[in-house]
């Protein structure tokens, strides 16, 4: 029964020192420092908006919150038939809330008073051609009104694409150049990268 149990103990340790010295062995070659310089670099790119995007609402309050909503809606329809008739692609003119509220009137001596409901249209229109964009914002107010409001006109670039790689490449020649520069200066050359 001894025998039976030291071999087994010795077998035991035979594994137990394998493993820890292939272990060992795996820490010992990975050990071999890796030396690298970490460089980091911007690219940017100068370009003109070609596009706006026109945000706004119209409003309507009326004593009953179906005729709110009817009165805003004839403004939207005009707001929406304007940007058409100017060349405006359906595709480019998205509504994106529609609300009614109730509206109070707030006095010292009775609190709040209902005064009637509020009905509002949010719309967010892509202009692809900038230089239009200030003739397209006067004929939408013409149209619309009173009820339109413009919360926001913003250019931008439509499609970033050339711009983006653009500034990609000339972030990787700015990377470049530092990489040489550093080596240089530190006596090293530049091994795969």
């Amino acid at each position: 029964m001894k025998t039976t149990s030291n071999k087994r103990i010795r077998v035991i340790a035979i594994i137990a020192a394998t493993v820890m010295a292939s272990t060992l062995g795996a820490q010992f070659a990975e050990a071999a420092p890796v030396r690298y310089i970490s460089i980091s670099s911007v690219g940017t790119v100068k370009v003109v908006p070609d596009a706006v995007r026109l945000n706004a609402s119209v409003s309507a309050l009326s004593k009953v919150s179906k005729d709110a909503l009817a009165t805003a809606g004839v403004a939207a329809n005009k707001f929406r038939d304007a940007l058409i008739a100017n060349g405006i692609e359906k595709k480019y003119l998205q509504s994106t809330t529609l609300t009614v509220y109730p509206e109070y009137n707030y006095t010292q001596d009775v609190g709040n008073v209902l005064i009637g409901y509020r009905a509002n249209q949010s719309f967010e229109v892509v202009i692809r051609n900038a230089s239009k964009a200030g003739e397209i914002v006067d004929a939408v107010v013409a149209a619309a009104g009173d009820a339109l409001y413009i919360n926001g006109v913003t250019p931008f670039v439509f499609d970033s694409t050339k711009a983006a790689e653009a500034a990609r490449n000339e972030a990787v020649k700015s990377a470049k150049l530092k990489a040489k520069t550093y080596a240089k200066l530190l006596g090293v050359k530049i091994g795969k990268v």
